[in-house]
């Protein structure tokens, strides 16, 4: 069982700020080299990778299911049930990568073209999704692997095969958005396309260190096939909770920008150059809530009640603590940062202004995830779905107003971030104080 040392988990969480580090870092690198090949392909780039990113979080809440029950019999001492969940959740994510790529290929195409006021932009984000949805397929691998090792919480594999796969897309990116010797420009294709070969580079490492780890052979991975329906369905009833908030949760934002795209086209490029810088605050918000899930998890069986909540506070502290590291310059220089996604000057103003007015929902979101990871580590995941699902509703509401109805000036209209995080926090705090979520068994 993980000793709960702030050291500890630290240990832990370190590798996974810095791989989602990494990948903001990519993120920021993308949006950078695409604001300077074309405005229109950068803008087009953002909603397009929204949508990816919904369904890819349908994959996210499957593998964070396997993440949890593997962490659970973990801290049951029931090693020898590993393998089978492992194998299982390759077979869970398959088939739902499959699913999400015929939505791609075949749906969504369609939709582009019938809400989008600027065909142009419709255009250039079927021809990014029609490359960037193979990455489904990577990710049945990646996302599997990733689970298991967080479950043991052997986390430093995973920000290696991170650090690989953000320098690998880098050198591609440059590569292959502006061309190179004899080869064209591929543009906001090159995007995609270096992005999924990225993922297989990351998807090698991971698999290279399991098979060679010992790890494989204390938990008799692969030794036999152990696919089993009983094991699908249940990482299906933890994980399915998780796979349709993370669908929700990125699907609104993907409505948000739609609404913005629709108002202006100046808004949409101010709200992208937001959402490059955005995943800086992630960074630790989603590198410790991972690791709470795990510790969550682990000390559900344990006797000592006084482990969770001790835990619960230490993450608060290391939260906070790396949010104001990472995201302290929204405040102190954010036209600094913008620049760095969109040097133009035409929308750096209204973008400083919308990222000091998003610091203080940022703040809010880091101080309340580890009580709704919280849960989510407990097995309720039915329970942070409805938080979700009930927060989303109250956001939408007060964005199609802002936007919509009252037809605010973009800065204001990211104020509805309040909202959002705000409820998922009170209706996290209100579940953990009232109702018993410890006798959960999964």
């Amino acid at each position: 069982m993980l000793s709960n040392s702030y050291g500890k988990i630290l240990s832990i969480s370190a590798p996974l700020m810095l791989g989602t580090f990494i990948q903001s870092i990519v993120m920021i690198t993308d949006a950078a080299f695409l604001s300077r090949f074309s405005t229109t392909s950068f803008d087009a780039s953002g909603n397009a990778g929204l949508i990816y990113v919904t369904l890819f979080m349908g994959l996210t809440g499957l593998g964070d299911g396997g993440q949890i029950v593997m962490a659970r019999r973990i801290g049951q001492h029931k090693i020898n049930q590993i393998n089978g969940y492992l194998q299982s959740n390759f077979v869970s994510l398959f088939i739902f990568a499959f699913l999400f790529y015929l939505i791609v290929q075949f749906v969504v195409p369609g939709m582009l073209f019938s809400y989008s006021k600027y065909p142009e932009i419709a255009q250039e984000q079927v021809a990014f999704l029609n490359i960037r949805s193979l990455g489904f397929f990577v990710a049945v691998l990646m996302l599997s692997l990733n689970a298991f090792f967080m479950a043991i919480g052997k986390t430093w594999i995973i920000m290696l095969s991170t650090a690989l796969f953000a320098g690998t897309n880098i050198v591609l990116d440059k590569l292959l958005i502006f061309g190179f010797g004899e080869f064209a420009p591929l543009g906001i294709e090159g995007a995609a396309l270096a992005s999924v070969i990225a993922e297989g580079v990351a998807v090698i490492v991971l698999l290279s260190f399991l098979l060679a780890s010992e790890h494989r052979r204390k938990f008799q991975l692969f030794k036999t096939l152990e696919i089993k329906w009983e094991n699908i369905l249940r990482l299906f009833k933890v994980g399915s909770p998780l796979m349709i908030q993370g669908f929700f949760a990125l699907a609104t934002w993907t409505v948000f920008f739609t609404w913005i795209e629709q108002s202006s086209s100046y808004d949409l490029t101010v709200s992208q150059n937001i959402r490059a810088v955005y995943f800086l605050a992630f960074v630790p918000i989603f590198g410790f809530g991972a690791t709470t899930k795990t510790y969550i998890a682990q000390y559900m069986d344990q006797k000592d009640r006084k482990l969770i909540p001790q835990t619960l506070k230490r993450i608060q502290v290391l939260t906070m603590l790396f949010l104001l590291i990472f995201f302290h310059g929204a405040i102190i220089y954010p036209e600094e940062l913008i620049s760095l996604i969109n040097p133009k000057e035409a929308y750096l103003a209204d973008s400083a202004d919308v990222l000091r007015l998003v610091f203080g929902s940022i703040l809010i979101f880091g101080f309340t995830t580890p009580y709704f990871q919280t849960i989510n580590g407990s097995g309720n995941t039915r329970i942070t779905m409805v938080i979700e699902i009930s927060s989303i509703v109250l956001y939408l509401i007060f964005a199609y107003l802002f936007i919509k109805v009252w037809n605010w000036h973009i800065s204001p209209v990211w104020s509805v971030e309040y909202i959002y995080f705000g409820a998922i926090g009170l209706f996290s705090i209100l579940y953990l104080r009232f109702f018993d979520w410890r006798k959960k068994e999964y």
